[in-house]
């Protein structure tokens, strides 16, 4: 029988498929596509998914060595300056094995613990881990639509 851990990082890893199935067929100038009037480029959501997995990986699991400027949260807007597409799959490739290692050091207690965070307020580890689950399959579905009928500005 599995751990809960297992089946979280099961569960997680089947989930954020919706978003690194995509990553392979992009190319560079899909970085730039947006859906009028959003304001948010296909970069900016891949820098975006990285930057809260790091986040993530540092406060709700508390990786205190993680290194994170989570720069996409700081500007709170697209700033343009996601178009390399090779650093951005580095970048997500790093914050995907980052916070899958601290997950998977978690003991079946620990998913019961709580944690406080000012973006969502007390919930347990379980509860925080089903947030940056949705929150990648949510900017993963704004992607694949931007993709199929963005435009590039």
């Amino acid at each position: 029988m599995k751990t809960k851990t297992c089946l979280l990082l099961d569960l997680w890893q089947e989930a954020r498929t919706r978003f690194s199935n995509q990553l392979p067929i992009l190319k560079e100038e899909d970085l730039k596509k947006k859906l009028p009037p959003a304001a948010n480029s296909v970069g900016f959501l891949i820098r975006h998914i990285g930057d809260v997995e790091l986040l993530f990986a540092k406060n709700v699991f508390g990786g205190k060595e993680i290194k994170v400027i989570a720069k996409t949260v700081i500007a709170q807007k697209d700033t343009g300056e996601w178009t390399d597409l090779a650093e951005l799959k580095e970048y997500v490739n790093h914050s995907f094995q980052t916070l899958k290692s601290i997950v998977e050091q978690q003991t079946d207690a620990d998913w019961e613990t709580t944690i406080t965070t000012k973006e969502f307020g007390t919930k347990t580890k379980a509860e925080a881990f089903g947030r940056i689950i949705s929150h990648t399959n949510h900017h993963a579905g704004q992607m694949a639509i931007i993709l199929k009928y963005g435009i590039l500005n």
